[in-house]
Parts: C-alpha cells; structure tokens; sequence
C-alpha cells in the first residue's frame, strides 16, 4: 500500500504530495490575491511540504507566502533554496555558491519567511566554481548555528550525491523526474537506498502522442486524468518520491491533491513503466 507520509531526514513527517509555489503570481492586483488563495488552498486541503526558492522572484515568492500562511500552522514545512545569484554588472541571474553569499541569502530567506529557522534548505544547484566543500560547508555552520534544520540538494548526478554525503548529512535531493523523464533514476535508486527523501520537479510528464494516448487510456479506466494518473504514478514508484507540483489555479491545485486517493492496479503501473521503457529503445 503507498504510504502517505514521509520522514525527511528520518524526523520531519510531512505528507507525500506537496506544492510547489514557483507559478504563484507575485505581482501587485488580483493575481497576487489569487496566488494567496491557492497557497490557504493548499493548506487547507493538508498539503504539508511546500517548496520555494530565493530565485522565484528573487525572494518575493517566500514574501508572498508569508503573507498567505503565517503564522504557519503545525505541521507545514516550507523549504527554500539558495546558491543563484543575479550579477551586479550584467542582471542575468547564475550560480554562485560562494559562502558569503550562501549565508545572505539564509538570512534574507530566514527574514522574508519570518521565522528564526529553516527546516529543509536545499542548494539549488552545485556552483562548479566554487569548491564543494565550501558550500556544503557553510550550510552545515549554517545548520550548527541553529538556522537551518537539514540540507538537501536540487539537480545532482549520484556521484555528486555521494560526494555532498562525505561532507554534511543529506536530507532531500531534488530533481527533474516524471513517468517519462527518468534520466536520473539512478539518483532516485541512490536516494532510496539511502532512505533521503526525492522530490521531482516536472513532476507530470507530457511525453510523446503514443505515450500520452496510452495515459489517457489507463487515467480513463480510473476515472481520473492523466495529471492524476501521473502524479498517482509517482507515489506508487518508490516510497521517498514527493513530488511537488505546482499551479496558480486553485482547481488544478485540487485536481493535483486528489491524485493521492488513486489506486492504479499492479497491471496498470507495469503498463505505465512500459512506456518508458518503449521510449528508451525508440531512443537508443
């Protein structure tokens, strides 16, 4: 049976479908009190984990969930990244893992979110121009001092996986990972062999017409559709994956929940699994 909850870091329960904030509108007018709406919605419907970023809107998308949310009930967990910086020179945005700027950007999340602790920060990605252990090590000082309760990572390989975990403990690795985007399921075997939660982003799959017909058949045979079917794919894969999809619409955002009360049959996620498998020969 799938479970519904996981231990990230093997103490912080939260349930297995969260949110993520990315598409919320931050904006001034009607949009912003729409994305409000969802991210209450959300909550409301028990959602638990909700994932932002420093870069989704260079901080305003962790402003506009405090507004929506805090103070935050019992139980919910939002988790941020850092490690993308915009350039003083150019305004293009890149990757900067330097620990400086790692640590002002902790503490412009920590005040923009209004808490003195962040429960799950994740690196958004390895800046490949500043050492490693730098940065894992500035998030581990980080997490010693009290304002950050576990780490995890975003868009990693299983060697850079195994490289993180000599330095600081791995709580979450996050991912772009669907029914038919799989290139990392080796990071995906890695994590669950390790017991570190998997969280997917691009989290449902558009895929090929073949690929997107057969979903639409088994989506229909459950009375479901085939972003249900995806995401209720996900959840039956493996017992770490959760995902988090995202949405500025509060009916998408119930369609996404109701995905958890899907119970696809042994013969339909083995029908699932065969279009990926199908794709890999087409590919190969």
């Amino acid at each position: 049976m799938t479970q519904a909850t996981f231990r990230i870091g093997g103490d912080l329960n939260v349930g297995r479908l969260g949110f993520g904030a990315m598409r919320l509108p931050t904006g001034p007018g009607p949009d912003r009190e729409a994305a409000i709406g969802v991210a209450r919605r959300a909550v409301e419907l028990g959602v638990t984990l909700i994932d932002t970023a420093h870069l989704y809107g260079w901080g305003a998308n962790e402003e506009l969930l405090a507004e929506a949310l805090h103070p935050y009930p019992d139980g919910l967990l939002i988790t941020t990244k850092v490690g993308v910086a915009r350039s003083e020179s150019t305004g293009e945005w890149g990757l900067d893992g330097r620990p400086a700027v790692l640590r002002a950007q902790v503490d412009t999340a920590l005040r923009r979110l209004r808490v003195d602790r962040i429960e799950l920060l994740q690196l958004h990605r390895i800046d490949p121009e500043t050492p490693l252990a730098d940065q894992l090590g500035t998030l581990r000082e980080l997490r010693a001092e009290g304002k950050v309760g576990r780490i995890g990572l975003s868009e990693v390989t299983v060697t850079e996986l195994d490289r993180s975990r000599e330095i600081v403990d791995i709580a979450s690795v996050q991912n772009r990972y669907n029914l038919l985007d799989r290139e990392y399921e080796p990071v995906l075997a890695a994590c669950e062999a390790a017991g570190i939660a998997f969280l997917p982003w691009r989290p449902v799959a558009a895929g090929d017409s073949g690929a997107r017909a057969e979903v639409a058949a088994v989506a229909s045979e459950l009375d479901a559709t085939p972003t249900q079917l995806s995401l209720a794919w996900l959840l039956a894969h493996s017992p770490v994956i959760l995902p988090i999809p995202g949405t500025a619409r509060v009916d998408h955002l119930e369609e996404n929940l109701a995905a958890t009360r899907l119970r696809p049959t042994p013969g339909q996620l083995a029908r699932l699994d065969g279009l990926f498998e199908q794709g890999e020969r087409r590919e190969g």
